[in-house]
């Protein structure tokens, strides 16, 4: 039954007091019993703290151990896990993840380790381990990437032949397509 302050929408308003006094009573809750630290949180004002960067002596390393030392690879990983994600700038735009690297020379032990630890993947390396299911519908789908260039300019084309065996079906569908060049400027 409402009497003459009632109205049909009386709730919102008590709803609307009521999760502001909540509101209050936890800012004075939480100022009061020195909960200083918690206060940004509840109320969206968080900043991350400073991460330092990678080393740059240890990233260098890191992707010129992809190319030919698996032991240093795996050592340095133990030392720095977030390494697998890095990339060194050889200057140009020409950057080289470990992986990336692996896949030019055609080290698929090194590769299939770099996977396997997490460490993203791209085209060119899945091109040399010779995913041809993977490879083909992308190419497909986006054919303009036949053209794209990998690290230091090596083309899919390239990094087919390092697959050897594995990547032989790839390297006839590339030429298939017209391509002729293993490396092109950046």
């Amino acid at each position: 039954m409402m009497n003459g302050k009632d109205t049909p929408f009386s709730f919102l308003n008590f709803r609307e007091t009521s999760f502001m006094q909540r509101r209050n009573f936890l800012q004075k809750a939480i100022i009061g019993t020195g909960g200083l630290l918690a206060t940004p949180y509840l109320f969206g004002q968080t900043t991350k703290p400073k991460v330092e960067p990678l080393p740059d002596e240890k990233v260098k390393e890191f992707v010129s151990a992809g190319h030919n030392n698996l032991e240093k690879v795996k050592t340095l990983l133990v030392e720095f896990p977030t390494l697998i994600y890095a990339s060194w700038d050889l200057g140009g735009g020409d950057f080289e993840t470990a992986l990336e690297g692996a896949g030019h020379v055609g080290d698929k032990e090194i590769a299939n380790y770099l996977i396997n630890a997490g460490s993203r993947t791209n085209l060119f390396v899945l091109t040399m381990l010779g995913k041809t299911s993977l490879v083909k519908p992308f190419l497909e789908a986006f054919p303009a990437y036949l053209t794209a260039r990998g690290p230091h300019g090596f083309t899919l084309l390239h990094h087919a032949q390092r697959g050897k065996e594995d990547a032989r079906e790839l390297l006839e569908y590339l030429q298939s397509k017209g391509l002729k060049e293993t490396k092109v400027a950046l």
